[in-house]
């Protein structure tokens, strides 16, 4: 997949983060589309620190989806559309991919950059319910506080779901910090594990105020042992690491209710 497609004409800028998380762009030298194969963020809109997202990042979070040809797979925030290429390419023409982009200048980028794919869909936001026990696998490209409960129902029984829950330190920052986790639909409920830390854009309508405010005071090394996805009723337990009002992460591996 052909990454400067995607990205419009060089030169390009890439993201350099400071120790402190703080986003600064560094623009190269000429347009050669070498550049872009660096792995590193380039900017879609440096003015709203949107970004392409960086390359070994993306690939071993796709990698842990373990897709397979013919799959159908849900990809929420697609931005200009080039990890969303790579996903059709690994499901192949017999798969499906249903690709959702809220801002209407990237999704019309991203209608353009995909025409030659004919297993991608792009509704329109009007167009995005999502029927129940329908996806194989779905990635959402955003930062959530909580999962939107039609997610975890549209999952098949096997289905795999990569969330990226963050905190935004400030009510006004477009990007939060936080963990990407793969959720496991088994018979027996959603299962949690930790991949990796993770620093994204907002998915807009997915943020909880109060529950961001209980992610910023989560101590460091507790991300990773969050277990289980928990959508059954219950009152606030010890094992309740974010509760929600819809779901829980829950440290315990003892209840696992499907959606």
């Amino acid at each position: 997949v052909p990454r400067e497609r995607f990205l419009g004409d060089g030169p390009w800028k890439f993201g350099v983060f400071s120790n402190d998380g703080v986003l600064t762009y560094e623009q190269t030298a000429t347009s050669n589309p070498a550049e872009v194969y660096r792995d590193a963020v380039i900017a879609i809109d440096a003015g709203r620190g949107l970004n392409n997202g960086e390359p070994s990042s993306l690939a071993s979070w796709i990698d842990a989806l373990d897709l397979s040809p013919g799959e159908t797979i849900v990809h929420i925030g697609s931005g200009t559309g080039y990890y969303t290429a790579i996903l059709a390419e690994v499901v192949g023409p017999s798969g499906r991919v249903l690709a959702f982009e809220i801002d209407p200048v990237l999704a019309l980028r991203a209608r353009a950059n995909l025409g030659n794919y004919p297993q991608v869909v792009m509704p329109t936001v009007e167009q995005n319910n999502l029927a129940v026990d329908s996806v194989d696998a779905m990635f959402v490209n955003c930062g959530v506080t909580h999962p939107a409960m039609p997610w975890l129902q549209s999952l098949r029984r096997g289905g795999r779901l990569l969330l990226p829950v963050t905190a935004a330190p400030a009510a006004a920052d477009d990007i939060g910090y936080g963990a990407m986790y793969l959720a496991m639909r088994r018979n027996d409920g959603l299962e949690l594990r930790f991949l990796s830390r993770v620093c994204i854009y907002h998915c807009m309508g997915q943020r909880s105020d109060k529950l961001n405010r209980e992610l910023l005071a989560k101590d460091s090394a507790s991300w990773r042992e969050v277990r289980t996805l928990r959508t059954d009723r219950h009152a606030r337990e010890q094992s309740c690491w974010l509760h929600g009002p819809e779901c829980c992460m829950s440290l315990s591996l003892g209840r696992r209710d499907a959606a």
